[in-house]
């Protein structure tokens, strides 16, 4: 008999969302997760699958609490992820669609909050 999850799956989502949102999927390692969350590496992938499963769960979570809440998650994933993983393609587009009626200058909005990304960012040689 399987012995019952020792963490609140709710809570390590949440908390995986801080860590792909600060450093974004490719700079994410399972290492960073584990270490972050506070679980075992097995357990992770006892309850996700993969980091690309918890990702999309993070993501897809996000995308539900829009309008309201931190854009870098979906704007990191648009970036980043969207042109070469088609299920992050069809979260982020399900995202702007939720941001559309919410807002009358959405590409302004999205404008602003890739320049304050970018002003975040540490200088790279």
């Amino acid at each position: 008999m399987a012995r019952p999850r020792s963490f609140d799956e709710t809570v390590a989502v949440r908390g995986a969302a801080g860590v792909f949102a600060a450093r974004g999927y490719e700079g994410t390692s399972v290492d960073d997760l584990v270490t972050a969350l506070g679980i075992q590496r097995g357990s992770l992938y006892a309850a996700f699958g993969s980091k690309r499963a918890l990702y999309l769960r993070v993501l897809g979570d996000h995308v539900q609490a829009l309008p309201d809440g931190d854009l870098t998650l979906l704007l990191r994933a648009a970036v980043e992820r969207a042109p070469v993983d088609d299920d992050v393609a069809v979260l982020v587009a399900a995202g702007f669609d939720r941001l559309r009626p919410t807002t009358d200058d959405l590409p302004g909005l999205l404008g602003r909050e890739l320049l304050a990304h970018a002003a975040r960012r540490p200088e790279e040689p």
